[in-house]
């Protein structure tokens, strides 16, 4: 291996595919993750990544500068509430041409946070696909963003959500534009 080559990520693509993008709290749901390389590496792990973050806006007086009086400061707080590694793979030599779909079963704990986005505090939840590579950078899909919500006691279903062309961002399939960005939707 060159020496250059140790900074690069290998000339390979990696998609994770999920059934749904909203999810209740204590389901269960298949994702697939499809491999397709360009080049020969050796892979440690192929795998998905769960993730909840948790934000919370706090502030605080401090003396900033020249000013000899207290100024109000904003910072926000973040902590992982799940950080879960979802194995589909063990190591594995992976040569050019390579193209395989790997399966992985999604939990999400019927203890955990639903998502929520306000201006003080958020919750969200995310996933990507890896391919883990020693001494060089990982191989990673577009980060998903999930939709996490309180399993309704009425048995109806709640409200599908689908990804803004824009932005990313999950949005119920009934709105006409993106809260986030304010796009329109397409049909």
């Amino acid at each position: 291996m060159g020496f250059f080559k140790m900074f690069r990520k290998p000339k390979t693509e990696i998609t994770l595919e999920i059934k749904k993008g909203t999810l209740t709290l204590g389901s269960r749901t298949d994702a697939t993750l499809t491999v397709s390389s360009k080049e020969e590496f050796d892979a440690t792990e192929i795998r998905a990544e769960l993730r909840c973050i948790e934000r919370i806006r706090r502030e605080r007086m401090a003396y900033v500068g020249k000013r000899q009086r207290p100024v109000r400061q904003v910072y926000w707080d973040e902590a992982s509430l799940l950080s879960e590694d979802l194995k589909a793979s063990g190591s594995m030599h992976i040569v050019p041409g390579f193209k395989k779909k790997f399966p992985i079963k999604i939990s999400i704990p019927a203890s955990g946070r639903e998502t929520v986005d306000g201006m003080d505090m958020s919750v969200s939840w995310f996933i990507k696909g890896v391919v883990a590579v020693d001494d060089r950078p990982d191989a990673v899909s577009d980060t998903i963003e999930l939709q996490v919500v309180r399993a309704s006691s009425s048995g109806k279903e709640s409200v599908e959500m689908v990804a803004c062309e824009y932005c990313k961002a999950l949005i119920p399939v009934t709105s006409s534009s993106c809260p986030i960005c304010g796009a329109p939707r397409k049909s």
